[in-house]
């Protein structure tokens, strides 16, 4: 059973008093799940918003105008598309009379309009509580770091593919292995999380040896560790590469963290670090039909200073527009960032077999190969690219029924 205290102030605290019964949850229009428990077993609503208790002691305040503009009603959210309907622009300073019926929230505002909402959805909204993601956080390389290597019919089912998009997300680079050597595979993995992205090499490319090549990767040279497309003002964001030939001598895949390299670079030299962070130098792609080009640092950090993105590819480093007294300088610092990169302490080295695949954050996790002998034998990738908001999403859908 529920009773009413009445307040000095005119506010009302409603006290639930009974266990909560098995009727429905308020709907709230999500899609991801939120808990069903604890309820609600106290509110207090006056004009700086409405106070709430939970059965396990957690409290927290609402302000009113929060819970007007999160109303999850019909006439608030469209009832397929569950986007918000209105907009918040006047204050809302009435207190709303509120009540709690089976431990869940009910209001109604001064004109009228009646909101309910879930005592486990507010629960997990809390004001102080921490955010919940159903995403990992980036994890820098350590020394000795090890890929993940998931099995190719594991991606196929909702915990392998977890794991592999976990892997990607935290650890920047995941291995795919026991894979069929079939064509256009790449594109059958890359599609189960979003379209491909396309740029000026296409939707899906194919790396190997050809003639009169446009770029570094379709000759049989050693490539040095790069970013991919850092001349594109929005360069791809994750990188897949699956093996179907390697029958050739040499050819081993090399890779590094940017992120942990970049901080290398902070703790030996900070001055380099700042240079290569704060000066923009201009990246540039040309050939007979394109020429793609941008002005941006190689180290790109967020507003509290962590690394967030490395562009780094000395193939397509356009002309050094600097002051001259900073040039001599940012030649130095870029050297030393070189140097760090390719130091064995920092490099991943291993040869991909056919049926494997690697996948790879591309503004962040730097890649290579050592130069190969075409005439020994055959090496044939097929590659793509996909958005990481693609992979993100994929694991917030795949962590709703898992």
């Amino acid at each position: 059973m529920n009773s009413t205290v009445s307040h000095p102030d005119n506010s009302t605290t409603r006290l639930y008093t009974e266990s909560p019964s098995d009727a429905a949850t308020p709907d709230m229009a999500e899609l991801m799940p939120y808990p069903a428990t604890p309820r609600l077993r106290e509110v207090n609503a006056h004009s700086e918003g409405v106070e709430l208790s939970w059965e396990d002691d957690e409290r927290a305040r609402f302000p009113l105008i929060w819970l007007r503009d999160h109303c999850a009603c019909g006439a608030c959210r469209h009832p397929q598309t569950r986007e918000r309907l209105v907009l918040p622009l006047d204050d809302v300073t009435e207190p709303p009379e509120a009540s709690l019926e089976d431990g869940h929230l009910w209001l109604r505002w001064a004109d009228g309009h009646l909101s309910h909402f879930a005592a486990g959805w507010l629960y997990q909204r809390r004001p102080e509580a921490p955010a919940e993601s159903a995403l990992p956080l980036r994890q820098a390389w350590r020394e000795a770091f090890t890929p993940t290597r998931v099995a190719h019919a594991d991606v196929f089912s909702p915990h392998g593919e977890a794991a592999w998009l976990e892997a990607l997300l935290r650890d920047g680079l995941v291995l795919l292995e026991d894979g069929p050597l079939a064509d256009e595979e790449v594109s059958r993995i890359a599609e189960r999380i979003g379209p491909q992205r396309p740029t000026n090499f296409g939707a899906r490319f194919d790396v190997r040896s050809k003639p009169n090549p446009n770029n570094a990767a379709y000759t049989a040279i050693g490539l040095a560790l790069h970013t991919d497309l850092p001349n594109w003002r929005q360069p791809p964001d994750i990188q897949l590469l699956y093996c179907l030939q390697n029958e050739a001598e040499g050819g081993e895949s090399l890779f590094a963290d940017g992120i942990q390299v970049a901080e290398a670079l902070r703790q030996q030299a900070p001055e380099h670090f700042r240079l290569l962070s704060e000066l923009a130098i201009d990246f540039r792609f040309q050939d007979d039909t394109q020429d793609i080009a941008v002005r941006a640092p190689i180290i790109e950090c967020d507003a509290s200073g962590q690394v967030v993105e490395i562009r780094f590819n000395n193939w397509i480093r356009d002309t050094l527009r600097l002051p001259a007294e900073q040039m001599a300088d940012w030649y130095r610092a870029y050297r030393h960032f070189w140097t760090l990169l390719h130091s064995p302490r920092y490099q991943l080295d291993f040869a991909l077999a056919p049926g494997e695949m690697v996948a790879f954050d591309n503004r962040r996790v730097l890649h290579g190969r050592r130069a190969f002998d075409p005439n020994t034998g055959a090496r044939h990738l097929q590659g793509t690219y996909l958005d990481r908001d693609m992979l993100e999403s994929r694991l917030r859908v795949l962590a709703r029924h898992h």
